[in-house]
């Protein structure tokens, strides 16, 4: 059993869990707005970098434009392509760090495993196990941030078996690189848009690769490319032209927005994309697959997936698509309800846990856990998409309902962090100050936006990670989506309602208020 320790850093005002985008977005900003760094960042991981650290499986590249999938304080002129590769995302990421003096701040190799309010101190106390040696310490702070992000833990294969089988096996997001594949049989099960960049970049080195569907997907022509040489310079050199291109780029993204309501006007914008991605789909794959590949359900409902060459690979020789349900993972390979699957390496590229946020930790607020508290709503969700009532001083970056699969997560986080340093402005001066969300407003907040995803295109009747049931409740739960347009939360990010929030400081900062009132 360790032993509790004391952190070398007691106390920080500020308190980071993870470095991936949010919480480098909010290191960054606290430095810009406030001139503060007395905050601590701690991360599970070897390295900084988050998501785009962990995943570094064959293809993996973002699939939002780089211009926008970029910080708006920290514009790139020099990226490779449209949609860069992960370690490109993951320089970007580390040298904003850098800029900012954020890596010296930070400490790995931690799994934060509570976080614990304690009222009296008006402080959270946050319990760290330190992975390597297994001791475990405490570090206290002002204000709690979780940017632990979204599609974070590896949803388990519904398969038996697993432990059987004599070859590797591994979640996409857990690649194993030590692992061959040439001259390799493989079986990648799943078929969204991880799978859809693992398979045509591997099929070439295999002897055979079988893919393993279940379900299936909407998939756009690619938007990818490289950046010229002219391109560059231009964003380099002419004062502007990377705020106009993140600018078109917003608005051709927020134009998808015009098919998420279930209105007539949406209906014909949904029809007209899916004649488009039907004709792509049926002339880029091959004929025998297409009853396998196309949906029938609306566009929109599950996350579009634009195809970076996906569907050509499945004319290789040496690669078979299918929807056999598999019913065992044996030693030598897969059991299905038709047949037998050969398989030297087997990849699980079906996907993350969602619905769930600042997963493996327990938070414990005023009055309870936030599991029980997000679970006397039926299910995650939070004012604003970050705070909760009973959990003072505590933000949740790229929290529930804060994005949607159209747009840019790096400009949902940007909002996420403004709306929270804005909120928390009055109180930074006052070593014991707290700002919390009303019940009612919080209430409010998310009744009113459950009622707005009820009736869109997300819950027309897919199966899709954006949405969970809750049976004993009847009804559905989406904290995936948000269902207006990233200027709508960007507005009430700039402007929040302050007769929402209870905002407390202590006696002697009331005093030093009221003095300079009245000079």
């Amino acid at each position: 059993m360790s032993q509790e320790k004391t952190s070398r850093y007691n106390y920080s005002q500020f308190a980071c869990i993870g470095t991936g985008f949010s919480g480098i977005c909010l290191g960054a900003t606290l430095k810009r707005w406030y001139g503060i760094g007395d905050i601590q960042f701690f991360e599970r991981h070897t390295e900084l970098g988050g998501t785009w650290f962990a995943n570094t499986y064959p293809g993996c590249a973002c699939d939002i434009p780089s211009a926008f999938y970029s910080f708006s304080f920290e514009s790139n002129p020099n990226w490779s392509r449209v949609l860069p590769p992960h370690d490109e995302l993951w320089k970007y990421l580390k040298r904003v760090a850098e800029k900012y003096d954020l890596p010296r701040k930070m400490s790995f190799g931690m799994n934060v495993e509570k976080c614990e309010w304690i009222n009296n101190l008006k402080r959270w106390r946050i319990h760290i196990r330190h992975i390597n040696t297994n001791n475990v310490f405490t570090h206290e702070c002002q204000f709690l941030f979780a940017g632990t992000g979204q599609l974070v833990q590896p949803r388990e294969l519904d398969v038996p078996g697993v432990e059987n089988f004599k070859g590797p096996i591994f979640h996409s997001s857990r690649w194993q690189h030590d692992v061959e594949l040439q001259g390799k049989k493989v079986v990648v099960f799943g078929n969204g848009c991880t799978a859809a960049q693992i398979v045509p970049s591997i099929v070439g080195k295999t002897e055979h690769l079988t893919q393993i569907i279940r379900g299936k997907h909407w998939i756009l022509p690619p938007i990818d490319g490289p950046y010229t040489d002219v391109a560059k310079k231009v964003f380099q050199y002419v004062p502007g032209s990377m705020v106009l291109q993140r600018f078109a780029m917003f608005l051709v993204a927020e134009n998808d927005l015009r098919g998420f309501p279930m209105t007539k006007s949406a209906a014909k914008f949904r029809e007209n994309k899916r004649k488009d991605a039907e004709k792509y789909m049926r002339t880029t794959a091959p004929a025998k697959y297409h009853d396998l590949l196309i949906p029938d359900f609306e566009i929109g409902c599950k996350r579009r997936i634009f195809d970076s060459g996906y569907l050509e690979s499945l004319h290789s020789e040496n690669l078979t698509l299918t929807n056999d349900r598999a019913v065992e993972i044996v030693a030598n390979g897969v059991k299905t309800e038709s047949g037998f699957v050969e398989a030297d390496v087997i990849v699980m590229a079906n996907g993350f846990i969602t619905n769930k946020f600042v997963g493996g930790i327990d938070v414990v607020g005023r009055e309870g856990t936030l599991s029980e508290h997000w679970e006397s709503f039926g299910g995650a969700e939070g004012y604003n998409c970050s705070t909760m009532s009973g959990f003072p001083n505590f933000f949740i970056l790229i929290g529930p309902n804060a994005v949607t699969g159209h747009t840019s997560a790096i400009m949902a986080a940007e909002n996420s962090v403004n709306y929270a340093l804005r909120v928390i402005k009055d109180v930074l001066d006052d070593h014991l100050g707290v700002v919390e969300i009303k019940p009612d407003a919080e209430r409010d907040y998310v009744n009113h936006i459950q009622h707005d995803l009820s009736n869109t295109v997300w819950n027309s009747g897919c199966q899709s990670w954006y949405i969970e049931g809750n049976a004993e409740k009847g009804q559905t739960w989406n904290a995936m989506a948000y269902p207006y347009s990233q200027a709508h939360f960007w507005y009430r990010s700039v402007f929040p309602k302050w007769n929402d929030w209870n905002i407390s400081v202590s006696f002697s900062a009331r005093k030093v208020l009221l003095q300079l009132q009245s000079n």
